[in-house]
């Protein structure tokens, strides 16, 4: 009990109380948009990698070291910065990282090479990732308990209608304008966003006494910990995952790093992670099946770019109207589920196995594609997406939150964000591990069954190349089954961990 309450006697002197007002909504829309331009520029300068090496003159190899050490630091800074931000006050700590984020964007095109590039990939993941768990701090602390529930869907767009904008974008840059842009498109909205924070939030004192209890151990095995799964899991599929004798340093060294990370975080009096808070059964359920639907919504948004790119030839700006079919409608769906979640008489545990039902629907119908579909054919299924992503994000944090104090709002803020980040790296090594997998099954499937049949197609380079777009095909339909598989998983543990939450001071 001592290790409990010594964290929240530090944190609870200091900030300073603040009313609810104009100035609060402006200063949480200015932590939004941040948030949202962080996840943006990830998502764009992904999707728009290709273009970017060329501007650049960088090869496969480093383009995919680009990415993987920009999400390395992007998620060990979440696990850091709520600490961070509770010692040198929320206002001014998310001031730095959003102007340090925008000034490392505006420089990354002009980098003389690729050692520099990497040096300020590196730092601007760090600013990126310490902006997500500054938006569930913000929610947490200051809206009123009758609106929180419309804070938390803010946070909730971060999930559903940022990612789903990044191939619009990528696709508006490297069509239209060019491909700096996939860096520079965060320095004017970043600009607004120190703008709205600045004027918006509240200004807390400096409380650099912390520092006499900072967990040095948990920053030396946790940095590294994190950065080596993230490195390992980004890069596992190009090197050949365990045949590769870096990424089984890297994934062996990272899970024994973490270990002992954790095992240190139990007995620290001031630690980043409060591990006894997962002595909740909400909260272990919510991180479980939060980390559960972010790799269903990495699956549904990547295996439609990828058939459409490989089998139709799609550039980004092509596919750009079937994330934007998804994207721009949470604007409306988030605010009505959350009007629905705040309803005492809605049990917020159903809303959950709503959402999770109809992208487990969406993901059964898109597995029924072939090499004749086009963008237009994926639109039926993917209207189930409009409120069954809100609908599958908002009762977690819901679930996970209710009646939790603002003092606890940074741990929890440390715990959602850092799963949050892990699990979109969770996916995409998962989803490259299988689609590589399955696309050779089914590659040496048609192969053989082709062995003794006569060729009617004199035309071997024709054949190999419709047996490869058959393989993509079949790997995309087992991708989605997949994914529907997990969402009735999580279906599935909904009547046996969590317990029913109310919200607090609901409308009628």
């Amino acid at each position: 009990m001592n290790a409990l309450s010594a964290p929240v006697a530090q944190t609870t002197a200091g900030p300073a109380p603040a009313v609810f007002g104009l100035r609060v909504v402006v200063g949480l829309f200015g932590v939004l948009l941040a948030v949202l331009c962080a996840g943006l520029n990830e998502s764009v300068t992904k999707i728009s990698l290709a273009d970017i090496r060329g501007g650049m003159g960088i090869g496969a190899d480093e383009g995919a070291w680009l990415l993987a050490v920009y999400s390395a630091a992007s998620v060990s800074a979440m696990a850091f910065a709520p600490w961070l931000a509770t010692t040198f006050s929320l206002r001014r700590f998310t001031l730095s990282a959003i102007g340090l984020f925008a000034v490392l964007g505006l420089l990354q095109p002009f980098a003389p090479n690729l050692h520099s590039l990497m040096l300020l990939r590196v730092l601007q993941g760090l600013a990126s990732g310490a902006l997500p768990p500054m938006l569930m701090s913000v929610a947490l602390r200051f809206l009123p308990p009758g609106i929180k529930v419309y804070g938390l869907a803010c946070y909730a767009l971060t999930a559903t209608f940022g990612p789903n904008l990044g191939t619009p974008l990528a696709g508006l840059w490297t069509e239209y304008v060019g491909w700096q842009w996939a860096f520079w498109q965060i320095i004017l909205p970043s600009a607004l966003a120190m703008f709205c924070v600045g004027w918006g939030l509240p200004q807390d004192p400096l409380r650099l006494e912390r520092f006499r209890q900072f967990d040095w151990r948990g920053v030396l095995l946790g940095l590294p910990a994190i950065s080596c799964v993230v490195l390992g899991l980004s890069l596992g599929d190009r090197w050949g995952w365990l045949e590769s004798t870096l990424i089984c340093w890297l994934l062996g060294g990272g899970v024994l790093l973490l270990a002992l990370f954790l095992f240190n975080e139990w007995s620290e009096p001031l630690p980043f992670f409060q591990l006894r808070m997962l002595q909740r059964r909400n909260l272990s359920f919510a991180l479980v099946t939060l980390a559960g639907v972010l790799i269903v919504l990495s699956g549904v948004g990547s295996i439609p770019s990828a058939y459409l790119a490989q089998i139709q030839g799609y550039r980004p700006a092509q596919t750009s109207p079937l994330m934007l079919l998804v994207a721009m409608p949470q604007l409306l769906a988030l605010p009505l589920t959350a009007a629905l979640c705040n309803i005492r008489a809605v049990d917020c545990r159903w809303v959950l196995a709503v959402g999770l039902a109809m992208l487990a629907a969406s993901c059964m119908g898109s597995s029924l594609l072939t090499s004749q579909w086009v963008r237009g054919d994926f639109y039926p299924f993917y209207l189930l997406q409009v409120f069954g992503q809100p609908m599958a994000v908002l009762p977690l944090l819901m679930l996970s939150t209710n009646g939790m104090s603002p003092q606890e709002g940074p741990f929890a803020s440390s715990w959602f964000n850092t799963v949050k980040g892990l699990a979109a790296v969770i996916a995409g090594g998962l989803l490259d591990a299988l689609g590589t997998l399955r696309r050779h099954f089914h590659s040496n499937h048609l192969v053989d069954s082709l062995g003794n049949a006569p060729l009617l197609d004199d035309n071997a380079a024709g054949l190999a190349k419709r047996v490869h777009e058959q393989a993509l095909v079949l790997t995309s339909a087992d991708l989605y089954l997949v994914m529907a598989g997990v969402a009735v998983a999580l279906i599935c543990l909904i009547p046996f961990v969590p317990t029913r939450v109310y919200p607090p001071r609901a409308v009628a």
